[in-house]
């Protein structure tokens, strides 16, 4: 038996392929599905069942899309009945195959109610188990995504299902779909990967002994939901069409002044780049491998899609990340901006942002995740969290006739805030290269 998996960085997930005496199984797949059945093609491996231990709520689901393009029979829990052809898992009927590769779902609800494991069994002894989000790498899978009127219901389910995986033999590989850099988790696990013995010793959620204590620990505190989750379940189960073009349309600056009035510019540039020139009204979100979570984020739903890049950069995977959480709806690129990029902001490394934040006029705006003030704070900085940012509008603190120094960890977040801020009326410095933390230990040194 060998397992291969697929990363997606940007939404914290994994698919895997499962290779035995040349049959194939393909296990959560994220929408861009070329790249696995391009695998199994290489292998020589016939893809047999396709598996899918949930609805997803953080992405759009190649699934079916795999299982008709390769033949390979779909496999959904049973009680999920989504409106496509499928075969349903039902708890502990065995999946046989010809070959001594047997799966086995596993009823495991907590992160949804359908949610199913599969324990993978070669010749009648069991290998690995696909936990997609439920028992996961020193975590958990979240029980607060379909809301909060089912959040402690989902969470005390969540407490059996994973000490019903923990009963599972220790040298049982354990392979979850949700792990670092997924809102799906209710921890920030590094590894992806691990078995059941490590969890049963390292997991701080399998030594809670009653529903009760797991469902408080689980909901003490829930990490903000992406906007676009909302869509990803009902789409997962009305059906996901195939992926669109990855190559959009070459678009001139001159075109911008023809937009529709609900088109939504995306800059994927450089923040340095962003900073020098923009377009007024842009979403600002430098390329990197979270573009899609992002723009899902803080973009209307459904809006079409102009993004502005660099010549060099790479907008077939900038499409798909848009794709992979549906965003079809891309309708041209633009590499040269002209005189359309009228806008600008500052940005300031450290040294430079310290010496702007003494000056009598100063006001920092800090843009980070609550439950980032945890581990370092600026005293006085006005909080926002990015995504509400757009939501709930500038804090009412701000002074619009004052430049407003806006700081997260890195930057990035920042850079997304200036765009905001620019449109807003305000004059937005922002600190690159560093970030609150460096900030407060600056501003504690300097004492």
């Amino acid at each position: 038996m060998e397992i291969i998996s697929f990363p997606t960085p940007g939404l914290g997930d994994t698919s895997y392929l499962l290779v035995h005496d040349g049959t194939g199984v393909l296990v959560d797949p994220q929408r861009d599905i070329d790249r696995f059945l391009r695998e199994a093609e290489q292998r020589d491996v016939e893809l047999r069942f396709v598996l899918e231990t949930h609805l997803h709520n953080d992405y759009v689901s190649g699934g079916e899309q795999a299982a008709l393009r390769s033949g390979a029979e779909l496999v959904v829990p049973a009680a999920a009945a989504p409106a496509y052809r499928h075969t349903p898992a039902f708890h502990m009927e065995d999946i046989k195959t010809d070959s001594g590769l047997r799966l086995r779902p596993i009823h495991t609800p907590g992160h949804t109610p359908e949610h199913t494991s599969y324990l993978v069994l070669i010749d009648g002894e069991p290998k690995a188990v696909f936990s997609g989000g439920s028992l996961l790498v020193a975590a958990a899978g979240r029980p607060d995504l379909l809301g909060p009127e089912r959040a402690e219901s989902l969470a005390r389910l969540q407490h059996g299902s994973v000490q019903r995986l923990a009963d599972l033999p220790s040298d049982v590989a354990l392979l979850p779909t949700h792990g670092a850099g997924s809102f799906c988790t209710t921890t920030g696990a590094l590894r992806t990967t691990s078995t059941i013995g490590e969890e049963c010793e390292s997991n701080p959620l399998l030594s809670l002994q009653t529903a009760d204590e797991f469902a408080e620990r689980l909901m003490a505190a829930p990490a903000p939901i992406p906007a676009f989750y909302r869509y990803m379940g009902p789409a997962n189960t009305l059906g996901v069409p195939p992926m669109p073009p990855t190559a959009p349309p070459t678009m001139r600056s001159s075109d911008l002044d023809g937009l529709p009035e609900d088109a939504v510019i995306v800059d994927l540039r450089d923040r340095r780049a962003m900073a020098a020139g923009f377009v007024p009204g842009s979403v600002l979100i430098e390329f990197g491998e979270d573009l899609g979570s992002w723009t899902g984020w803080l973009t209307p739903r459904g809006a079409p899609l102009v993004l502005v890049a660099e010549a060099d950069q790479d907008l077939a995977e900038a499409v798909t990340q848009l794709a992979q959480i549906g965003l079809d709806n891309v309708v041209g690129a633009v590499t040269d901006l002209g005189s359309a990029a009228t806008a600008t902001f500052e940005v300031l490394g450290l040294q430079d942002f310290l010496r702007r934040l003494r000056e009598p006029d100063a006001q920092l705006l800090d843009v980070r995740m609550p439950s980032e003030y945890e581990q370092a704070a600026v005293p006085g900085a006005a909080r926002r969290f990015l995504p509400d940012l757009f939501t709930a509008g500038v804090p009412e603190a701000l002074d619009s006739s004052r430049p407003v120094l806006v700081a997260c960890g890195s930057g990035r977040r920042a850079a997304i805030a200036a765009g905001l801020l620019h449109r807003e009326g305000y004059r937005p410095i922002v600190l690159t290269g560093a970030g609150i933390p460096d900030l407060a230990a600056a501003l504690e040194g300097a004492k």
